[in-house]
């Protein structure tokens, strides 16, 4: 069974930074992505970043230039190091990864998420 563990959430004030880690356990084969998403109340998940295995990245629209996600590949760990955060990015953050299994099926995989709270 593969398990996602985030950490680094926490209350921050508008400009602020926060590092999120997330560390991936169990049998993997291999990764095709790892990335983050966020949830804030009564609105739908939505993807924040994702890096595929290889190195390319993709950035919402409104976090490109303050967000930056990264691997560490012989950890399998990712992380999202936010700069100038705003009120706007308060939300539940969750850890994703997209995996091979040793008998060749593809998974999604969740965190349990980790809030982040941007006060004004």
């Amino acid at each position: 069974q593969v398990q996602l563990v985030e950490s680094g959430g926490g209350l921050v004030q508008a400009g602020g930074s926060l590092r999120l880690s997330c560390a991936a356990s169990g049998s993997i084969f291999s990764i095709n992505d790892m990335g983050w998403h966020r949830q804030a109340p009564g609105k739908q998940r939505e993807l924040v970043a994702v890096i595929i295995t290889g190195g390319t990245t993709n950035y919402a629209e409104s976090v490109k230039g303050r967000f930056t996600i990264s691997r560490d590949h012989a950890k399998n760990m990712v992380y999202l190091q936010m700069n100038s955060l705003k009120p706007e990015d308060t939300a539940v953050y969750y850890c994703s990864l997209n995996m091979r299994t040793w008998s060749g099926r593809i998974l999604n995989v969740w965190g349990q998420g980790t809030q982040v709270t941007v006060s004004s």
